[in-house]
């Protein structure tokens, strides 16, 4: 386990046992001089019951709690952007419970190191007040340590859609949470479980997938990032966001209004935030966005009797950034729209600016009894809840052991097989993909050559930028890496130079960074004129041209799809761009599969797969190599050798319950070749009713149960997994449990 930081109660133990050694020579010195001491001079203040880490965690909220005052337990409902301090000590003046960083929102120099001493810093402020309560520090790093120079930038969450593995995608949490960890941050706003139902929207790449079955497989992502328990070294909070439905706006509007029945909300909305409150998730954040006309922000209904009544959520519901403010759609907070945002379950509100009116007005809304102290005390058991299940009182500061691992060369190996795993390859005509390591290529477009465009929004800062912005590896730099000879790759952005010696030509274009309110597309969603007068380039030199798609989601580009003998959606990948050259070249086949259904023209939009709309490719969609791999004959993981073991099956129990219990079954493709199809069966040692099951469709054959896939992951890429679950009634025991695929 690794070393960690002293923390307030080890300094307060110290401090006790060097005022009793001091009291006892006092006494001492007191005798030989024939003075009786005084008897105070013995005493040592008990420690709190708060303090003890033996003590249950309720037990332990209970006794901090009674010895807060209503601007303790107020401060502890405050979040503050880190860049709004008017003065560090209105930490410790305000008992602010939460600092945050905002996209871009980062130290100088922006470097691990000024990440953890600025973390320390805020904590020694907080632990400096009477209580010694420590802050709760949140980021956005929803790819990877996005906001810091240096760590590792995973795909955005469209592109591990494509994987279909969750277990790969719990993966990414726990090199995630390491990498967060190492800089002091003890909370992540992620993940994002929207269910995208419109590409115009600028979140689409936030989005797992389009139907709810996808993001919430992918919920595994929460596992990662708490780990096995929250006060475990390298874990971290997760946040399930945006509760709810802001994938689902009206055209695609970010912040918009989604109007649907209850039961669509409940249907295609709600699942994911179902699954990840039943992982166990810390916090939910709520939408910017309304629900037929009502801001999510004071939905009382949705946030405290749906998701932590029916429910079941325990964990604290945080504002979006200033979305306590929307409330009323003027600027500034009003008295109103604390009351309504707090009443209706909102715990912690980022404010994130002005935290000190917020803090005033919500003193007043109490004292007046407009918000019942029931409320407040509620409110602080959740949050107080997450500080002692973090170890934030026993260790308060960062753990340094950690910092030296951000973008390490594991973690970026990682994010190097989530990019290839995550290529969907839409088209290859003639077979002109995978290069030979020998050809001649040609390369150009705007997103070959720059970390910044291949990484999109939220990197570094809010909307992401072009450039040179993070370390990493480009696309070309991969390809170079790949090619036999680099000198036989040859680049110009703008397809200028080409001419019919080259074997191929490569154009590598889509979209530049954005995020949210930057990146909607209410009308064209067409590639941008410098991508097709560079297209245009490359065809006039009678080569074969492939084009790789860096985007945030699918952009309309059938018209120009005649003329591309191959089309590889790249996504967003981050800061390993050799995972898309791993493909291009063959080294590995293509496994991904669309995620969001493919539209013909923007004019489609909305359209999601049932809905009777001619897609230009349908959900789960995506080719591999022919003729390549396991495929071949006499390949040991071919499907037609007889006798071979094609998937392994894993069953545990999640939770249990007098008469019941919630199992998990995680199914992996063993073979180096794509698992159409998987059924594992087992037989239970007693009496057994399944309730409810979740990804997969369970059925009985006499005594035996029979799980198959639930249609988006009957498909298993080479090496990938998936995870379903179930309730029920009867024997926890674990059952010997088999696999097959076809």
């Amino acid at each position: 386990m690794p070393a960690r930081a002293p923390g307030r109660t080890a300094v307060r133990d110290r401090l006790r046992r060097l005022t009793a050694g001091a009291a006892v020579s006092l006494m001492v010195a007191c005798t030989l001089n024939g003075t009786a001491p005084a008897a105070a001079s013995a005493d040592v203040p008990p420690a709190p019951a708060y303090e003890d880490p033996a003590l249950p965690v309720d037990d332990r909220v209970e006794d901090l709690l009674s010895r807060m005052s209503l601007d303790d337990k107020i401060g502890q409902m405050t979040q503050v952007d880190r860049g709004a301090l008017e003065n560090r000590s209105d930490l410790a003046a305000y008992r602010i419970g939460s600092v945050l960083s905002g996209g871009g929102s980062a130290p100088t120099p922006n470097t691990p190191q000024a990440w953890a001493e600025m973390y320390d810093s805020f904590q020694r402020t907080a632990l400096s007040t009477p209580l010694g309560i420590p802050v709760i520090y949140g980021v956005d790093a929803v790819h990877g340590h996005n906001n810091v120079r240096g760590a590792t930038i995973f795909p955005h969450n469209i592109g591990l859609g494509a994987t279909r593995d969750p277990g790969l995608v719990e993966r990414i949490g726990r090199a995630t949470a390491e990498e967060v960890s190492g800089t002091g941050i003890d909370w992540t706003f992620a993940p994002c479980l929207c269910v995208a139902r419109d590409d115009r929207w600028g979140r689409t790449y936030e989005s797992f997938g389009e139907t709810p079955e996808i993001p919430s497989a992918m919920t595994t992502l929460i596992d990662g990032l708490q780990g096995a328990s929250l006060d475990a070294p390298g874990s971290i909070l997760a946040t399930a966001k945006h509760y709810i439905g802001d994938g689902g706006t009206t055209g695609g509007d970010d912040q918009g209004d989604t109007r649907l029945s209850e039961a669509e909300l409940r249907e295609v909305h709600l699942p994911p935030f179902r699954e990840a409150v039943e992982r166990g998730v810390g916090s939910v954040m709520v939408s910017y966005s309304s629900w037929n006309g009502v801001k999510m922000h004071g939905h009382r209904y949705l946030i405290t009797d749906v998701l932590k009544g029916e429910l079941g959520f325990t964990g604290f519901v945080v504002s979006d950034w200033a979305g306590v403010d929307q409330l009323d759609g003027r600027q500034g907070f009003t008295a109103a729209e604390v009351r309504d945002a707090v009443n209706a379950g909102i715990d912690m509100v980022m404010v994130p600016h002005d935290y000190r009116r917020f803090i005033e007005l919500l003193r007043g809304e109490v004292r007046a009894g407009r918000v019942p102290m029931e409320r407040i005390d509620d409110a602080n058991r959740r949050i107080l809840a997450k500080k002692f299940e973090l170890g934030l009182f026993e260790n308060p500061y960062t753990d340094r052991s950690y910092t030296a691992g951000i973008g390490s060369a594991e973690h970026r190996e990682l994010a190097r097989e989530a990019v290839r795993k995550s290529q969907t390859l839409l088209k290859n005509d003639g077979g002109v993909l995978p290069l030979d390591t020998s050809a001649k290529v040609f390369v150009a477009g705007k997103n070959a050559d720059d970390i910044g465009n291949q990484s999109g929004g939220w990197t570094i800062t809010w909307q992401g930028g072009s450039g040179d912005v993070t370390p990493g590896t480009t696309v070309l730099e991969g390809m170079r890496a790949a090619a036999s000879d680099p000198s036989r790759v040859v680049y110009d952005r703008y397809g200028n130079g080409i001419d019919g010696s080259y074997d191929v030509a490569v154009a590598v274009v889509g979209e530049t960074p954005y995020a949210e309110m930057e990146g909607d597309r209410p009308g064209s969603m067409g590639l941008d004129q410098e991508d097709l007068a560079t297209l245009s380039r490359l065809r006039a030199a009678g080569v074969p041209v492939v084009v790789v798609l860096v985007s945030g989601r699918p952009l309309d580009i059938a018209g120009q799809l005649g003329g591309w003998d191959a089309l590889l959606a790249a996504w967003l990948p981050g800061t390993e761009g050799a995972g898309v050259a791993d493909v291009l070249y063959g080294d590995h086949a293509p496994t991904g599969k669309l995620p969001m259904t493919w539209m013909r023209s923007a004019g489609q939009q909305p359209i999601n797969d049932g809905d009777g709309k001619e897609a230009l490719f349908p959900l789960g969609h995506g080719l591999t190599y022919d003729g390549t791999g396991p495929d071949e004959p006499g390949d040991p993981g071919d499907p037609g050798d007889p006798g071979q073991e094609r998937c392994t099956a894993h069953y545990r129990i999640v939770s249990q319950w007098s008469g019941g219990f919630q199992a998990e079954v995680t199914v992996r493709n063993d073979t180096s070749a794509p698992l159409d199809g998987w059924q594992v069966r087992w037989t239970p040692s007693g009496a057994l009713t399944i309730g409810s099951a979740w990804n997969a469709v369970l059925t009985r054959a006499g005594d035996t149960v029979v799980a198959t896939g639930s249609g988006w992951n009957a498909r298993l890429a080479p090496g990938g997994s998936t995870a379903f679950g179930f309730t029920a009634t009867g024997s926890p025991a674990v059952p010997a449990v088999s696999c097959s695929g076809g």
